[in-house]
């Protein structure tokens, strides 16, 4: 079935396409990972992208149950150079066409998706449609759609629950967060309470938690500020506290930290850090687009992480504010597990 990538210049990509036979618009994202295809597919912080996957192929793997980010996936669509149709035969696991039809999400592959990473990396945003034709009609559409804003409100959850266990107990707030932070969690014995974007302080303090978590997700952090300001502004030093992702850009937002736009967004894995004391280097995985000034910080951190590509500020922690802050994402998922000990600092903070 032949489907087309149309770009909003009305630039035209001719493909094969499979998965659900939809028309969909959205963010147009280069898609590093060369492997945890499947992670990325179901991260809520990719809602609203079309992923360019710039590995050769993806697909072979198939589904399982062990790897979705969230149970129902956000993604507007996936392009690839190629997809593999048949995996072997076996009961635990999907074929991903299967799986994106059952998700409602379209795909093209047999693209030269080199053109396109090189058309992102000049251009920064891009919005594309996947559609039947690529006739005039097809161009005017994607024109007339405006993408949508506070992604986070979309993603996040609607209503609280809890992820039991005997250790500590933290208030999560859900940004757009991914199983793999719970997991990550769950294997320290953390007594997790996820809560939607939008609890109040008053609701926290009723959990009486002993340590607070704003999750990663999609979008800006001018989105999401206005509902946090009140509840860093009442808990802030006086229990732990630790972004990831958008929640590092709302902290650093919240700080008056300046926020830089990278030249292209980071979206994948194997983002070098290097840490500032030990010069100990992690590779991480990102999902991010600003990165913060080591300029504007006027607050002695204990550990200062800085990205080796921009030699901008991707984390920072305080003891005596208790704070700590990552761009990347400590549980990796996909991707190395080298900043996962971020998170035994966070346990050994709330100790």
């Amino acid at each position: 079935m032949k489907r087309y990538l149309i770009l909003e210049d009305g630039t035209s990509f001719p493909g094969e396409g499979i998965g659900a036979n939809i028309i969909s618009t959205g963010e147009l994202a280069i898609q590093t990972t060369n492997f945890g295809y499947q992670e990325a597919l179901t991260d809520p912080t990719n809602a609203g992208k079309i992923l360019v996957f710039t590995s050769p192929m993806i697909g072979n793997n198939g589904i399982n149950a062990i790897d979705y980010e969230s149970i129902d996936p956000t993604v507007k669509g996936i392009i690839a150079n190629d997809i593999a149709l048949n995996i072997s035969d076996s009961e635990n696991f999907e074929d991903l066409s299967s799986f994106l039809k059952e998700k409602k999400i379209p795909a093209i592959f047999k693209v030269d998706t080199r053109v396109l990473v090189h058309r992102l990396m000049e251009e920064g945003t891009i919005k594309a449609s996947i559609m039947d034709t690529d006739d005039e009609h097809a161009f005017d559409q994607i024109k007339a759609l405006v993408l949508p804003k506070n992604k986070s409100a979309m993603v996040s959850t609607k209503n609280a629950y809890a992820s039991p266990n005997v250790g500590k107990t933290v208030a999560v707030i859900d940004l757009g967060l991914k199983h793999s932070m719970l997991r990550a969690l769950s294997l320290r014995k953390v007594n997790t309470t996820v809560l939607p974007y939008n609890v109040s302080a008053a609701d926290i303090e009723n959990l009486r938690p002993e340590g607070i978590i704003i999750s990663n997700g999609p979008g800006k952090p001018d989105e999401v500020i206005n509902q946090l300001s009140p509840i860093l502004d009442k808990f802030y030093g006086k229990y732990p506290i630790l972004g990831i992702g958008l929640g590092f850009l709302a902290l650093s937002d919240y700080l008056d930290f300046e926020l830089v736009d990278l030249p292209q967004e980071f979206n994948g894995i194997n983002y070098p850090v290097i840490e500032q004391n030990t010069n100990k280097i992690w590779q991480t995985s990102m999902n991010i687009n600003q990165l913060v000034s080591p300029d504007s910080i006027k607050t002695n951190m204990n550990r200062e992480y800085f990205d080796l590509h921009s030699d901008l500020m991707a984390g920072f922690w305080n003891t005596k504010d208790k704070l700590i802050a990552t761009a990347f994402n400590p549980e990796g998922a996909p991707g190395t597990h080298d900043a996962d000990e971020i998170f035994d600092y966070f346990v050994q903070m709330m100790e």
